[in-house]
């Protein structure tokens, strides 16, 4: 019923929309593919909140923090709660956690993530979609691991961890084999050469979903030798986005555990 809570909806169509489903000139599926192309909502002069997201989408939209001051943070985030949507914001430096602390009683700042999560109360229950495995190769990706492990969460995944796991001691990861085929899929954080996700795609029948991450010496170039590694994977079929993007994993995953969802 939120959208009857905003003007941003255009009410007269609205109207004849419904008023068609009733009178059986439209079906509800019909109805249901409009509604999932209306509008956004203007904050004024800095964001224009994609309410509807979580319609099209199944996910409400999530903001990303990095260059938003700590008013715009606040400002987009109440556009969102307003909706009854949760709010996930990415990349959160302190001062806009902080804000967003003192704005939203119930926001949390989860401080390795960068990330800040609120929910409206009225926001439904999640239920668990899937199980995701966040493995990293080393302790210096975690950062990465958990963005992805917040994420994932907030989107309505079962997420387990597993660290530290990575080639110097291949040893680490082959005994955890089980775990891994316990997954539905396996997000593969790594750094220095990233060889971890050749590893584990050879190991296990899961969709792997692989992160590169900014960590290692000179020649890494800020993640560039991690990132192309694993997109020369031998591996066949491991995926991978770009490098410290936990966030993105995060919803690729949630993509592939919903796919029996959508039938």
């Amino acid at each position: 019923m939120a959208l009857l809570h905003s003007a941003a909806v255009h009410r007269d169509d609205l109207a004849k929309l419904l008023n068609a489903v009733a009178a059986g000139g439209a079906t509800p599926d019909e109805a249901l593919a409009k509604l999932s192309d209306l509008h956004f909502e203007d904050t004024g002069d800095y964001a224009r909140v994609d309410v509807h997201r979580s319609l099209r989408l199944g996910l409400p939209e999530v903001i990303y923090g990095e260059g938003k001051s700590p008013k715009q943070l606040v400002g987009i985030s109440g556009t969102l709660l307003g909706r009854g949507q949760r709010v996930l914001i990415t990349r959160v430096h302190p001062d806009g956690a902080q804000a967003m602390l003192e704005a939203y009683p119930q926001a949390q700042w989860h401080r390795v993530a960068r990330c800040v999560t609120a929910e409206a109360p009225e926001a439904a229950a999640r239920t668990e979609t899937g199980h995701v495995l966040i493995t990293t190769a080393g302790t210096s990706d975690i950062p990465v691991a958990e963005e992805a492990r917040v994420c994932a969460e907030q989107f309505g995944n079962k997420v387990t961890a597993l660290h530290d796991v990575g080639v110097s001691g291949i040893h680490r990861i082959l005994g955890e084999r089980d775990r891994l085929r316990e997954a539905r899929v396996v997000i593969v954080v790594a750094g220095m050469e990233g060889a971890l996700a050749s590893v584990v795609g050879g190991l296990v029948p899961r969709p792997i979903i692989a992160v590169p991450t900014s960590v290692g010496y000179g020649a890494s170039f800020g993640g560039v030798a991690a990132l192309l590694a694993m997109l020369n994977s031998c591996a066949a079929g491991v995926t991978v986005v770009n490098i410290d993007n936990g966030f993105g994993a995060a919803y690729a995953a949630t993509r592939i555990n919903r796919m029996e969802d959508l039938g």
